[in-house]
């Protein structure tokens, strides 16, 4: 034992456990960095690196278990039910146009088509239920709930719903999603490590702080990045499949009135802010008016 310059007794072992303990950290750091950018790849549709967490095989097989369970939990209405009638008739113009969309967003960014739209096992099912909500798993299974439907209002916002939850799908946000998972789970396995011999509540507080962080400072932001992503991929679509994009400012307004309008601040929150998202798709409308007047010669 020896004493410290405040009169406490240390153990000469600390200073050993606090080497390796170290090291252990080191180690950790430098396998997530492999892990990270080991798994990066170019994104078509944004041109940046993007980081993945599994394979497009197995991100479809994981979206079919999931949408079983759905399937399973959930009431979808039957294929004669009328409003499930015209919710097909609109995600199948989507995913006719989808391969489309993406060769001529990959060409934006001078590479090729990853030509996912092709490799989908594509369906939608019209869930029963109060929410206004929507999904595309991986792998192209779509789900809408009959209470987005009077919020939407008329098919072309419905498009614009539907285009945004297919370009999710299409950009692997779910395996970009898992990539982060995976990194914030090392993170946090280093960080016990290093908080080993502090006290109950110091370690409170650092796990805590490493909590925080990691909400408001990686995956909040991340989340947005991905929102507004698959806004302006799913807008395309819709364009392309020849609904109106313009359609999509009055929708977010009235999204944004759900629940009394009541929301975290864009800080704290995982989707933009309903003004920033609404100018954002408005800065989008000649894109997508472009778009529609390639693929939309002569429609409605």
């Amino acid at each position: 034992m020896q004493q410290n310059v405040f009169g406490n007794q240390q153990s000469g072992g600390t200073g050993r456990r606090g080497g390796i303990r170290w090291w252990v950290i080191i180690l950790f750091a430098g396998y997530a960095a492999w892990q990270w950018f080991g798994n990066s790849e170019p994104d078509p549709f944004t041109g940046e690196k993007a980081h993945y967490g599994a394979t497009t095989d197995q991100e479809a097989q994981m979206g079919l278990q999931a949408f079983q369970q759905v399937l399973n939990e959930e009431n979808p209405l039957p294929d004669n039910n009328p409003n499930a009638i015209a919710i097909t008739a609109i995600a199948k113009r989507l995913v006719n146009v989808a391969s489309n969309v993406e060769a001529d967003l990959a060409a934006e960014n001078n590479m090729a088509s990853p030509k996912l739209a092709e490799t989908f096992q594509w369906s939608v099912a019209v869930l029963e239920s109060p929410q206004a909500n929507a999904f595309c798993l991986p792998g192209g299974k779509m789900a809408v709930y009959t209470g987005l439907i009077p919020v939407a209002q008329n098919e072309d916002a419905m498009a614009v719903v539907m285009g945004h939850e297919i370009a999710h799908a299409l950009l692997r946000h779910g395996s970009q999603r898992m990539a982060q998972q995976k990194l914030v789970q090392m993170g946090q396995m280093a960080a016990g490590v290093a908080i080993g011999d502090m006290d109950p509540n110091q370690q409170q507080m650092v796990m805590s702080a490493l909590g925080a962080g990691t909400q408001y400072g990686l995956a909040l932001p991340f989340g947005r990045s991905h929102e507004t992503q698959a806004d302006e991929v799913g807008l395309m679509l819709a364009a392309a499949a020849c609904y109106d994009p313009k359609q999509a400012i009055p929708l977010w307004q009235r999204m944004s009135e759900l629940n009394d309008g009541k929301r975290p601040p864009e800080f704290a929150s995982t989707h933009p802010d309903p003004a920033n998202r609404i100018a954002h798709l408005q800065a989008l409308m000649p894109k997508a008016e472009k778009f529609y007047a390639k693929y939309c010669s002569g429609a409605k």
